[in-house]
């Protein structure tokens, strides 16, 4: 464990946020400027990437992006996650429609790495993960549960920051700070895409008012309701069975798409202080409800239509199914967080901060229109699958000390502090009949309910996990142009061991335009207690065969998946390279170009899935897994590869006035290839593929504002590289490449007044699709679903922004 930490002989960043100034530093460092598109963001005040005084984006040791609120607002969508991946390369996140709950709670990636490598802080403290498992069992936080009409901006660190943050921080740290100004404001939008579809409405209200003499209190209200989209074509097999039986069939028998889905989401954000002592909390609260297609059922090969003489002579799902059956899929989730602390100062030069902080998510699973053959005629059509629910508990004791002394140009910032964490993740059981092993299963006849069996009593449980840690972070300014930090955080989990890890900064200026940055840190990742035990069946649809198939996720810890090659699982353990160079201009010029490297030993993952033996099924039967007898595979997740992540980032933006207007030019380019350099065969080809070349390893976008009089004019251009699909077969796996991708947005914003404006905007503007997904078209499939862009075609949205 030591010797990771002597790894730390070059150049890093403190990256962590002040979660315990008792200024305003905490809340809000940018009161003195301007929040439009002619904002200079280096020289907007970010509290991300330090725990001394807050610093311009310029003077990060760490590469920075920062987002307004102005920002955020261009794009058409009102998830955090689209909203993200529209504005910085480096963020990729995919629509998955058919997915099971991934289609509801989708996991968006910082540079490559897994969706829980990144950490998700909101006013610079930990935001709690979601409830659901999702690619590869990765379990990170629902950036969609965020009202983004609370939001001031966002800041993305791009940089190993576990040795402030703890564990997750490997890719990087999003800090989402919350609005905090007074007066009302809100906005109205309805969008549609181009074929007519997917119809969606937004609204939102924000109101801040000042609290005691230098406090303030605000709360914003969103809601979004949102038709589903279709993208599909009518199954091959579909038609013949058409022919074949004179029955009639819906056009098409299942919709690839987006969800129908509605939500409400609420934030409150107060501070207000008590003598001395400044008081401050915030909270978010989100539920959603939604409805997605599964595969359709066809009565002509489908085990569920088989005829059950000795136990159920009058069950025939051709009577209730004569066209065949799509099951609907239907999520409804609630996610809530809490968090309140007291800061102030000892001395004049020593303060403090004492916080806790709480987040629960929970997501329920319905299945409507579906089946439990084994059931016969007793089986209900409507299922309720099970709960799964996380829960987090946090606290925080942090100091920060300004040492005044003679080596340095400088005080010395020295922060320390400790840290108590305590995760539950607990899985309820659906009702009886979603995984009833009934008597019709002696002749053939599935179990659990059709498309996503329920979890059964044996599969819920109740998961914990604690842990304790302590961190100390030095910055030390040796002259006004050289500046260094040391950062060494140790924490101990209850379910895995310990671990040290440290960090090493350095940033020297050139010139007062042009400074040099670098990073060297150790990271980690521990798991979290849902990957440690829990297990899951799902089923997919063949498409060689167009059957059905069932597998199971298996905990680790089961035999059957140990007979496979299983080990406990261990932390994830990581090496950070930065090293970059950022500049600006009199005349409104600001960049930067950053390298980097990323190691990730223990890699934690999925296994490829492993053929199931009559005496396997047996085994898995016995001990409760759900649907286990007509099991075809099994998986479960490990940590038997490595990899490593090289890239380089480029962003730049240039503000100049015109006597035609103000005008404002942005881009970014990210690339970013990830290798395996290390794997005992387990995660298999195809899961080597999926994270080699699952996502373009280029990633730009170019974008320019023009405003002259009451008139603002905006367009952007988005690229997104080749890549690989990979589909999974009970046959085994196929692929597809996949050539590049580029969309433009436009919008035109009339400023009515300074409290009323309205926007005519347009996202995809050429309505350009991607090369179709040949090798699945046999499903009705036209566009992959794991494409990292929206594939439904051009979109068009009107809004109305007010204030009062």
């Amino acid at each position: 464990m030591l010797n990771r930490c002597y790894k730390l002989l070059s150049l890093s960043i403190l990256a962590s946020l002040s979660p315990f100034s008792h200024s305003a530093f905490a809340q809000d460092l940018s009161h003195n400027t301007s929040d439009n598109h002619q904002e200079n963001a280096y020289e907007t005040l970010i509290v991300t990437g330090t725990r001394s005084q807050a610093r311009t984006q310029f003077d990060t040791m760490s590469p920075m992006d920062v987002f307004s609120s102005d920002e955020m607002d261009d794009t058409a969508s009102s998830e955090l996650v689209d909203i993200l991946t529209t504005l910085a390369p480096s963020f990729n996140v995919q629509r998955l429609p058919m997915n099971d709950g991934l289609v509801f709670v989708r996991p968006a990636t910082l540079r490559g790495l897994s969706p829980d490598h990144t950490m998700v802080l909101i006013n610079g403290k930990r935001r709690h993960r979601s409830a659901l498992l999702g690619s590869n069992g990765a379990q990170g936080a629902d950036l969609a549960q965020i009202p983004a009409a609370a939001i001031k901006r966002i800041e993305v660190l791009r940089d190993g920051a576990a040795a402030q943050y703890g564990s997750d921080a490997i890719a990087g740290v999003i800090n989402i700070i919350l609005d905090n100004t007074i007066g009302v404001e809100g906005y109205t939008q309805a969008g549609q895409y181009f074929e007519g579809d997917g119809l969606e409405w937004q609204t939102a209200l924000r109101a801040g008012m000042k609290l005691g003499g230098d406090g303030h209190l605000s709360a914003t209200l969103e809601y979004t309701d949102a038709e589903m989209t279709s993208r599909s074509r009518q199954r091959g097999d579909a038609i013949d069975f058409e022919l074949q039986t004179g029955i009639k069939v819906k056009d098409p028998v299942q919709n690839w798409g987006q969800p129908e889905r509605s939500a409400l989401r609420l934030a409150l954000n107060a501070e207000t202080y008590i003598g001395a002592t400044r008081w401050y909390g915030f909270s978010t609260y989100g539920e959603s409800e939604g409805v997605s297609d599964f595969n359709w059922r066809n009565p002509l090969s489908t085990s569920a239509y088989k005829p059950s003489p000795d136990n159920y002579p009058d069950y025939d799902l051709h009577k209730l199914y004569p066209a065949g059956f799509s099951p609907k899929f239907g999520q409804d989730d609630q996610d809530f967080a809490f968090t309140t602390g007291f800061d102030g100062d000892i001395t004049a030069d020593f303060s403090w901060d004492a916080s806790m902080s709480m987040g629960s998510s929970r997501i329920g699973y319905m299945l409507d229109e579906s089946i439990n053959a084994s059931l016969g005629t007793d089986s209900p059509t409507s299922f309720y699958l099970g709960e799964l629910k996380q829960r987090e508990v946090n606290a925080n004791l942090d100091f920060v000390y300004q040492w005044t002394n003679s080596l340095f140009a400088y005080p010395t910032n020295v922060a320390f502090g400790l840290e108590t964490r305590e995760e539950t993740y607990q899985v309820s059981a659906g009702d009886y009949a979603s995984y009833a092993v009934g008597l019709a299963a002696q002749e053939g006849l599935p179990s659990g309910s059709n498309g996503f069996p329920g979890y059964s009593p044996q599969q819920a449980g109740k998961y914990k996990q604690r842990s304790y840690a302590g961190y100390v972070d030095v910055e030390m300014p040796i002259n006004e142009q050289f500046t260094t930090g040391v950062a060494l955080r140790y924490e101990d989990f209850s379910e895995f061991g310990d671990t040290l890890d440290g960090k090493v900064s350095m940033r020297y200026e050139l010139s007062y335009d042009l400074a040099l940055r670098g990073t060297v840190s150790t990271g980690f990742r521990a798991p979290t207690p849902g990957q440690l035990e829990s297990t899951r069946t799902s089923q997919g649809l063949d498409t060689m065969t167009l059957n059905l198939f069932t597998s199971g996720r298996l905990a680790p810890t089961s035999p059957v998946a140990q007979y496979f090659g299983a080990q406990p699982l261990q932390a994830e353990e990581s090496t950070s390279y930065t090293l970059g160079m950022t500049m600006r201009t009199d005349n409104g010029f600001n960049g930067s170009i950053d390298v980097y490297q990323i190691d990730v030993d223990n890699r934690f993952g999925q296994s490829q899935r492993y053929n199931v033996t009559d005496e396997i099924r047996q085994e898995l039967l016995s001990q409760g897994v759900a649907s286990a007898e007509s099991f075809t595979s099994v998986n479960f997740y490990t940590n038997a590869f490595d990899t490593r992540t090289r890239g380089i980032d480029v962003a730049g933006n240039y503000t100049f006035t015109t006597s035609y207007g103000d005008i404002r030019v942005a881009g970014a380019v990210n690339y970013n290839d990830t290798q395996v350099t290390k794997q005992d065969g387990t995660i298999g080809d195809s899961g080597v593929v999926r994270i080699e070349d699952g996502l373009p390893k280029f990633n730009g976008n170019l974008s320019a504002s023009w405003q002259r009089n009451s008139w603002e004019y905006f367009a952007r251009l988005r690229y997104y590289g080749k890549w690989t699909d990979s589909a999974d077969q009970a046959s085994g796996q196929l692929y597809q490449d996949f050539g590049s991708e580029m969309l433009m947005d436009i919008s035109a914003t009339w400023h009515y007044s300074d409290a009323l404006k309205a926007r005519l905007g347009i996202e995809n503007l050429f309505n350009s699709y991607p090369d179709e997904a040949t090798l699945q078209a046999s499903r009705g499939l036209i566009y992959s679903r794991h494409a990292p862009y929206d594939t439904d075609g051009g979109q068009y949205y009107i809004r109305f922004d007010y204030k009062f």
